[in-house]
């Protein structure tokens, strides 16, 4: 009965120890990128260099002066939103392991725009 009570005892022990020093789930595109930015039709600014993150498959900026949000699927798919002031700007796209590149489109006040974006890892 003691035996059966260490043998069990030892077990859940190893259980939980095992989800103690369990990290979080992560994707092979998490980590720092930058992302250039660049329209190619409409009146919005030329360009725009970003330095962004990726954790756990979110896409995250703490710049202060855009508001970007967005999502990379496990398959590197991006879907992506950028909002500054009265301009908004929805992106898609595909990451691998080190680059990515993608297409935006959106509006700026009155003006409508679009353009392509592209990511390097850091």
């Amino acid at each position: 009965m003691i035996s059966h009570l260490v043998r069990a005892s030892t077990l859940a022990f190893v259980c939980v120890a095992a989800l103690a020093t369990e990290s979080p789930a992560r994707t092979p595109y998490d980590g720092a990128w930058s992302v250039l930015i660049v329209t190619t039709r409409g009146d919005c600014d030329r360009a725009y260099r970003y330095g962004i993150t990726i954790a756990n498959g979110n896409i995250l900026y703490d710049g202060g002066v855009a508001n970007l949000y967005g999502r990379v699927s496990g398959k590197g798919a991006v879907r992506v939103t950028v909002i500054s002031g009265n301009a908004r700007a929805n992106g898609t796209g595909r990451l691998n392991r080190s680059t990515g590149n993608g297409g935006w489109n959106g509006t700026s006040g009155q003006s409508r725009c679009a353009g392509y974006w592209q990511a390097s890892r850091n």
